[in-house]
């Protein structure tokens, strides 16, 4: 059965509680089989949406067309592929536009991406491009039918000067075209709250879906974290650390911390989840089972 032909805006405005997951193109044939595997485990959830994610400098351009196409094709699922502003010309995102659009996918998250260098270091333009997610919105929007999603930061981009400053982006993403937004991980409800309540302050009124990513081996979260320019808070980590030694029990404590902070989130009134899901769906499902608010 071909997937969901709908956008995530009219999804979103149906008014029921979101729930999505994501992916990242697989590098070998063994991790093609791994994915697929996790999109048919997660398919009979029957998620509002599918992501996959677009590799540093573009460098999975044609697989993150080729795997939303596919999704669109042979699943149920309602895919976006996400769309970076990284080495890439207008023309070429034209180009890549028309491709997506040809593979039946009708949704984008448009994204700055991290600098060629990796985070943290000096953004460098490339000529004929553009340089910032505002400006990939407003040229998605000039060329191409698709819903466009951004991303938003409830602790603010690393590259912030403050809060406010973020939240002052995220506006100009709404006003660029802008019609939902997805939160990269964090771990406290009340950094998701205070960004929904800044965000509502400065006029931005599109949905923002809280990012989840699940907790099944601290270190490599520490590791996640430190990307983003983030700590994983020192009661979280504590909370886990008590179990070192035993990898199933840090498994089961950190899906426990998981299921617990989308519970909070649900309740107070977040649109949805989207699950970072690695291409692994145990831990996903895992967390869907035990929320307390079914989605």
């Amino acid at each position: 059965m071909p997937g969901g032909t709908g956008t995530i805006r009219d999804l979103l405005a149906t008014g029921e509680k979101s729930f999505s997951f994501e992916f990242f193109p697989p590098k070998d044939e063994a991790g093609e089989k791994i994915l697929w595997q996790s999109i048919r485990e997660l398919e009979p959830l029957r998620p509002t949406f599918v992501s996959v994610t677009y590799g540093a400098g573009g460098t999975t351009r044609d697989r993150t067309v080729a795997i939303t196409g596919r999704i669109a094709r042979e699943t149920t699922l309602t895919p976006m592929a996400h769309l970076t502003c990284v080495g890439h010309t207008q023309t070429e995102i034209k180009s890549i536009l028309g491709s997506l659009a040809d593979a039946g996918v009708r949704n984008v998250l448009a994204l700055r991406g991290d600098p060629p260098g990796g985070p943290g270091t000096e953004w460098l333009p490339t000529e004929g491009g553009v340089n910032y997610a505002a400006d990939l919105v407003r040229l998605i929007r000039s060329v191409a039918e698709m819903s466009v999603g951004v991303a938003a930061f409830p602790e603010g981009h690393r590259d912030a000067a403050s809060l406010e400053s973020d939240i002052a982006v995220l506006r100009g993403k709404q006003d660029a075209g802008a019609e939902f937004a997805v939160t990269e991980m964090f771990f406290r409800a009340s950094d998701y709250f205070g960004m929904i309540d800044r965000a509502r302050g400065a006029g931005v009124e599109m949905p923002i879906i809280p990012g989840i990513m699940p907790i099944t081996n601290l270190n490599s979260i520490k590791r996640m974290a430190e990307l983003s320019g983030r700590e994983v808070p020192a009661n979280i980590v504590e909370r886990i650390a008590r179990f070192e030694g035993d990898p199933a029990a840090v498994r089961a404590e950190g899906i426990a911390v998981a299921t617990e902070l989308c519970d909070e989130l649900l309740a107070g009134g977040a649109p949805g989840l989207h699950f970072y899901t690695l291409n692994r769906s145990k831990a996903t499902r895992e967390i869907y089972t035990g929320l307390a608010t079914t989605v």
